[in-house]
Formats: C-alpha cells, structure tokens, sequence
C-alpha cells in the first residue's frame, strides 16, 4: 500500500533500521539518525541503490517526482545514477570554467607578474561588484557580447562610464586569457568596442596658481585638529608629489637618510615591477618631516601605519588624506594626488627642465629599455629641484616672493 503524508511524519525510529515502502522501489528508510528516501532497482542485472534526500527537506511528493525521473532513464536504458554522477561532474566542471573561476585565475597571474596590489584589488572590487553578479557564473565559453553589454550598461546606468569602458577592457583580457587557456573560443567583448558611451575626462583636482597654493599651504599649516600621522602623510605626498599606492606603503628601510633619497621599490610603481626602484631625493625640509614623523611611526615598518580596524591593508587607506583635504574645504579643488599636477606646474614656470620634472614624476616610458634607463636619470637636476620645491612651498606660505631657476622672480 503506498505511503501517506501522515505515516511518514509519525514514523518514529525503533531499535533497528527499517523500511517503509512506497512503490516499485520507493521506500522510507527509518534509522536513529532521521528518515531517508531510497531507490532500489536493477541495471544491467546488477542490484543498485539511488538516495533521493531526506525527509522533511524532499516531501513524499518530490521523493515520488525523482523516483519518476529516474525510472524513465531506466526505460530510456540510462543507469539513473550514473546519471546524477556525471551530471554532478559536468556542472563541476562548469564551475571550475566559469567566468568568475577563469577571472579569477587571470587574476592571481597578473599580480604575480606585473600589478601592484593596489591595482589587483581595485580590478577585484570592480569585478566582484559589478561583473561577477551577472555573468560570473555562466560557463566562460557561453558568455555572449549582449549579455556584457547589458552588465556593462547597469554600470553605465549608476553614472559611472569610465568604470564600464574599464571593465570592457579587462573582460577582453579574461577572454583572451580563456581562449589562450582552451576554455574559450572567442572574445566576445572584443565586439562591443565603440557600443559604451565615451567618458568625459575629468582631471583631478589641483591648484597650480602659486597665490591660491600658497593659501592651501597656510590653511594646512593651520590644519593642527586632525590626525597627526595624516598631516605628516599630506605633507610627504605634498613634497615627493609620489602617487598614493607609493607613498602609502612607504617603509623606513626604504629610506636612506645618508644618500637623503628614497628608493621606491619598483613592484609599487605603476610603470611596472621590472624596472630599477625609483628614487625620490628628500629635500632637507622632507628628512626634518620623516624625523618628526619617525618619533609617531617608528614603531612600525611602514611611515603611516593604519590606525587600528580602519582598513584591511597595514597602512592607512587611500581616501585617508583626501578626507582631510574635503574637511579642509577644499573637495574639489585639491586632491593628494593633485599635488602632482600642482608641483608640476608651479616648477616648470621656474623653468626646469621637462625631461627632469618626467622622470620624477615616474612617467611611463613606451620602451621599456629607455624606461629602465629613464629612472636614473637627471639625478643631479632632480636633487636641485626636489630642495627647489620644498623652498617654493616654505616661500609661498609665507607669503613671499620665489626665486626660479634662471635668477627671476616667479612670485
């Protein structure tokens, strides 16, 4: 007689294992460890069982709807478990082939050879919150150009488009890394090139008239209510005008108080790990900073080091300087790495050279011959001109007049 929804729920364990059956095979199989829905049939001549779950999670009524499943492969001559057990393995399989698993992979090989870490998890962050959701689990070889064009219009969507066109391009590296691997055949996003809206370039904030710079500077001066650790880092950005991954993970080893020059090391610079360390000279102004700042920081290996439970990184974050700048009032006006665009500018008015201000900015060099070359060039001029700066600043928070290269008046 097949079961009932209410036998099955009364059915209590007894002191041996034992069985309710269903029909054709079905049965309930009752143990001290709960209730288990179980399939006896022959294959081949060979006595079998399949498991179809437990009760309560699989109802009689599914128990019975797998129990039909699995005897129409059996009419159709098809062992129903081996059946679930390739099935299980393709979908294993799938998953180890899935966008998000090749993504990641590609991944894991670009900063072990070429990103900087700040780089592989702003690339993972994007990826994680905008493209794994809604392809990241597709097989990578079925992932077709409108599906990415619709993910990558949500980005658009949220008024982002320059992430969107990011995120074409390193969807095209996954692809190409998927083809070169064998787990694709083709890069769709490859495709969509011209389909995104091209982003309006927008400049970082900077001030580079030397009266309103001299303003910011007093203002920073001024600043005395915010952490002491972020004003020392604001005035270090300011005076190597570095980029913030660089000088964020800056470590007192890689300073070299007797040569009065840091060495970058060359797997935190953007333009890439196999060239030579970069050297920032240290104008007398930046040593007396670092030995103010080694009385906070000493303790650690790194000049600024997080404040506890603020950021997953040892150091402090990326928006840590930048948010002082915005309370200062000057969102909008002035950025960290605006110091760069700042310093470039007031500098090349004193007139020195291109080529000097290039290298110290650490610009990307197209041959990469000419690039390892480049770091250590114009040393001599670039000593000058880092000690150069820091008087401009001193000269143009006083208020005072600056001296350029040639001898001139410049403020």
């Amino acid at each position: 007689m097949p079961l009932t929804d209410i036998a099955v729920k009364k059915a209590k364990p007894a002191a041996t294992p034992y069985k309710l059956a269903d029909s054709i095979g079905l049965y309930l199989l009752v143990n001290s460890t709960g209730k288990y829905w179980r399939y006896n049939y022959r294959f081949l001549g060979k006595q079998k069982t399949l498991a179809f779950g437990a009760y309560p999670d699989v109802s009689l009524a599914r128990a019975r709807e797998k129990h039909a499943e699995a005897r129409k492969l059996l009419a159709d001559g098809i062992d129903p478990g081996e059946h679930r057990k390739e099935t299980r393995q393709a979908a294993m399989a799938a998953m180890a082939n899935s966008f998000e698993a090749v993504a990641r992979e590609w991944h894991a090989m670009k900063l072990k050879k070429k990103w900087t870490q700040s780089t592989a998890d702003k690339t993972m962050t994007q990826l994680e919150a905008y493209v794994f959701p809604e392809i990241g689990h597709r097989p990578i070889a079925s992932v077709k150009a409108s599906q990415i064009l619709a993910m990558l219009r949500k980005v658009e969507a949220r008024g982002i488009a320059y992430t969107a066109v990011r995120l074409r391009e390193v969807c095209g590296q996954i692809f190409r890394y998927g083809v070169a691997t064998g787990r694709a055949e083709d890069n769709p996003a490859a495709h969509l090139i011209g389909a995104l809206h091209k982003p309006e370039v927008n400049h970082r904030p900077a001030i580079t008239e030397r009266r309103e710079f001299g303003v910011f500077l007093r203002d920073l001066r001024e600043a005395t209510g915010y952490d002491p650790v972020t004003r020392h880092a604001a005035y270090f950005a300011l005076m190597t005008f570095v980029r913030a991954q660089e000088f964020r993970f800056a470590k007192w080893e890689e300073i070299d108080w007797k040569g009065k020059e840091w060495k970058v090391p060359a797997k935190r610079m953007k333009t890439g790990k196999a060239l030579p360390a970069h050297t920032v000279p240290l104008s007398t102004q930046a040593l007396a900073l670092l030995h103010e700042l080694k009385d906070l920081t000493g303790h650690s290996p790194y000049l600024f080091p997080k404040a506890k439970g603020y950021t997953d990184a040892p150091v402090i974050s990326e928006n840590t300087v930048g948010k002082m700048l915005n309370k200062m009032g000057y969102q909008g006006r002035q950025c960290v790495h605006g110091f760069r665009a700042s310093a470039r500018s007031i500098l090349s008015e004193q007139g020195w050279s291109r080529e000097a201000m290039e290298r110290q900015l650490d610009h990307k060099e197209t041959d990469s011959t000419i690039a390892a070359y480049a770091r250590s060039e114009h040393l001599p001029e670039r000593r000058k001109m880092m000690q150069a700066w820091a008087d401009t600043c001193d000269a143009l928070e006083a208020g005072g007049e600056v001296v350029s290269l040639h001898g001139k008046t410049a403020a």
